[in-house]
């Protein structure tokens, strides 16, 4: 674990700054400490790369938080588009110090705006955003969310993470058990409830990212146990019946 000042040294992320994404409920401390310190774990280090990357290429906060807890997010699909995204801009800045040595060599009157042309990069980044902004389960989402506070949603989060607690204690049953099931039933109605619609359809891309995502399957396995995410995942493919 690391302290908010350790991670601002390790990343030069001011702490100021980590406080206000903390605030927003972008990047929440692992834990805080008795005496109140906040601590990140490397987990949450994964996250903040994955902030400062969206950061780098220019996305407002609120959209990389959608991004990041939209229900279609998948970090490794996130990272290609970053890579391309960042290599646009690469070549963009080429052109610009190409252009720029051109006219140091022949004087101000190279009449080539071309290298100011951004269109391609907004172009892909627009494209990048609507992978995740375009579902009706993320309007939903959205809609939901407005308005909530960050205790609510903390208070949301602690509900969500004992339900994955509740299914650690079931891993040594059949995913395709009753008791499995109901409480696959659970977590289903407890998103569509809080969240967004919950089709059998999502539960199943959902239960692939808890297994797959590393984030995600740091934080049930935390909460349930080494091996809860990818027993949440086999009981969500029982349920849904693949």
């Amino acid at each position: 674990m690391r302290t908010v000042n350790e991670v601002s040294k390790l990343t030069g992320v001011s702490v100021r700054t980590l406080h206000h994404y903390d605030a927003i409920g972008l990047l929440k401390p692992t834990t805080v400490s008795e005496a109140g310190y906040r601590l990140y774990d490397d987990t949450a280090l994964e996250r903040l790369q994955q902030i400062l990357l969206f950061r780098e290429l220019e996305f407002p906060l609120k959209e990389i938080k959608s991004i990041l807890e939209s229900p279609n997010f998948d970090s490794g699909k996130a990272l290609e588009q970053q890579v391309a995204l960042l290599t646009l801009k690469k070549e963009h800045l080429e052109k610009l110090i190409d252009l720029a040595c051109e006219i140091k060599t022949i004087g101000v009157n190279r009449m080539d705006f071309t290298a100011f042309d951004t269109s391609k990069i907004d172009k892909y980044a627009a494209e990048a955003k609507a992978v995740y902004g375009h579902t009706a389960e993320h309007k939903e989402f959205e809609e939901k969310s407005k308005g909530r506070t960050n205790e609510e949603t903390q208070k949301l989060n602690v509900q969500m993470m004992s339900i994955f607690s509740e299914f650690g204690k079931m891993r040594e049953k059949p995913p395709k058990s009753e008791d499995v099931k109901a409480q696959v039933k659970k977590l289903q109605d407890f998103i569509t409830e809080n969240f967004y619609a919950c089709s059998d359809k999502v539960l199943f891309g959902l239960g692939k990212t808890y297994a797959e995502n590393v984030e995600f399957t740091a934080n049930i396995d935390k909460a349930g146990g080494e091996g809860t995410a990818v027993f949440v995942f086999e009981a969500i493919k029982k349920y849904c019946g693949k």
